[in-house]
């Protein structure tokens, strides 16, 4: 029986909608922080400065936490898009449920069987 309560399937589809737009940002945010960030270990320097190569490091670990960062954050959302799919789809079963269980209900409340 329901309590009077409805969902708003089309509020869930934009979340959805927003959802994979995200991925989508996530996804160009990823490929920028793979290969557009890269800075060779001569650009902090020659050899001959000292520091130069502990800058390089320090950049690399710097990068592959931002990567990591990156791929963490996009199975976060991925994984809130799918749960969220499977909930509108089962509200959208339940309302298809209710329908068909609305419609196949027998006039004025019998149950049609005899006594």
């Amino acid at each position: 029986m329901s309590n009077g309560m409805r969902v708003d399937l089309s509020e869930l589809d934009n979340v959805i909608r927003k959802l994979n737009g995200l991925l989508s940002d996530m996804d160009k945010a990823n490929t920028k922080a793979k290969y557009e960030t890269d800075i060779p270990s001569t650009a902090f320097g020659s050899m001959k400065f000292l520091e130069s190569n502990e800058l390089h490091t320090a950049h690399q670990d710097g990068k592959t936490r931002i990567e990591a960062m990156i791929k963490d954050l996009h199975q976060l959302i991925n994984d809130f898009g799918t749960s969220t799919s499977k909930v509108r789809d089962k509200y959208n079963d339940q309302e298809q449920a209710n329908k068909q269980g609305v419609s196949a209900a027998p006039d004025g409340g019998s149950t049609g069987s005899a006594y």
